[in-house]
């Protein structure tokens, strides 16, 4: 794994325009970095990346499986009791998930650390599927990067197989932010791909969703809503007015119910518990609980509901290292070991590995400065050297 220097293109940002990547550019600063790559051997995508992947994937799956029957587990990720049965339905009917974004530590030597599972509302999508993989093209075509280079990039292909499998024709509303462009970005790109597989969309904000009189949720043209993803959290969902309508509807969700589950920073510790030294975890615990004392004075305080890296502090011996500030950490927090990141001339590097439809098939690196990945944290491409 190494990071490569490069020239950026004099054109990128009217290539970026002309490929609809509208948030290219954040506050000012950049977002999307071009001025260097990640290269990583195929043996490290796929031994040390691809593999853990998949095996991490199938991890998060048995503790869901276990948790929909155990109310202890339930209570412990503050999910709120109203919804235990209308969760566990969902993972019984066996409804679909279409992707999500598990964030490693690695730094090429040595297994990848789970950072978090980014599983019910992940971006940086588009970004991942399309405007690397349009760069890499364009970057070999220039003599940027040597001739051969690859990309660990199925999810464009993926994600449309994967909309035919769960939306089995089906008519789909996507929901969500439309003021954020980011949100609506990612939702543009994922109605793309659903048509592709054939499907008829419709874009609609996550506050324009009504409710017919029989219960079902209906669009502004007062059409039932069959099918809708929501780029909207599961817990937002669960505390809004509608929430207590959601059980009695007959629209299905994407990300489904169960992701609620996954969706709490508490899976961590609940993993080590489960699968105590596995190679690709870190030691957690919940801090309320005695065996938070193991970590020492040093670990990631993390709050079990949080986006974008708000209220994640790194405390090393004693002392708060770095921080961010933001809204979350009502629920209570976990502190998770502090994983080794890899320091960079442009700062820390954390993978987000992409999951569509249970396959592994994709790669994003987001670097940032301080070794708390935010939402302004640049987005760099990556290949696999020849």
């Amino acid at each position: 794994m190494r990071r490569i220097a490069c020239p950026e293109r004099d054109d990128w940002r009217e290539e970026a325009g002309r490929a609809g990547f509208a948030f290219h550019t954040i506050g000012g600063e950049p977002y999307w970095d071009e001025t260097a790559y990640y290269g990583f051997t195929l043996d490290q995508i796929e031994r040390d990346i691809e593999a853990p992947t998949q095996e991490l994937d199938r991890m998060c799956r048995e503790l869901v499986a276990r948790a929909v029957d155990d109310e202890r587990l339930l209570r412990l990720l503050k999910i709120p009791e109203p919804f235990w049965t209308y969760i566990a339905a969902s993972w019984k009917r066996g409804d679909t998930s279409l992707y999500g974004r598990l964030d490693l530590a690695y730094d090429g030597n040595g297994p990848a650390k789970l950072l978090e599972y980014n599983a019910d509302t992940p971006t940086a999508l588009y970004e991942t599927g399309v405007f690397q993989w349009l760069w890499l093209e364009d970057a070999i075509a220039r003599q940027i990067v040597p001739a051969g280079s690859d990309q660990f990039n199925s999810v464009h292909e993926k994600l449309i197989a994967a909309w035919q499998a769960v939306a089995q024709g089906r008519p789909v509303h996507l929901a969500g932010a439309l003021d954020s462009p980011e949100d609506l970005g990612t939702l543009s790109y994922l109605e793309d791909t659903a048509r592709q597989a054939g499907l008829a969309t419709t874009l609609i904000a996550m506050d324009r969703i009504g409710r017919a009189r029989n219960g079902d949720f209906v669009d502004e043209a007062d059409r039932p809503i069959v099918l809708a993803f929501k780029l909207y959290p599961w817990e937002w969902m669960f505390r809004e007015a509608f929430g207590r309508s959601l059980a009695g509807a007959s629209t299905r969700w994407i990300e489904p119910p169960w992701k609620a589950i996954l969706s709490s920073k508490g899976i961590l510790p609940l993993l080590w518990q489960m699968f105590p030294h596995h190679p690709n975890l870190l030691p957690a615990y919940f801090e309320d609980e005695p065996e938070a004392a193991r970590l020492g004075s040093s670990y990631a305080r993390k709050p079990l509901y949080s986006r974008e890296g708000a209220n994640v502090a790194l405390v090393v011996d004693g002392a708060v290292l770095d921080s961010d500030a933001g809204p979350y950490g009502a629920e209570g927090f976990v502190r998770q070991a502090v994983a080794a990141l890899p320091r960079f001339e442009g700062g820390y590097p954390v993978l987000g590995s992409w999951v569509v439809d249970g396959t592994a098939c994709g790669l994003s690196v987001r670097e940032d400065a301080s070794p708390i990945t935010k939402n302004t944290s640049r987005f760099v491409p990556h290949i696999i050297l020849p």
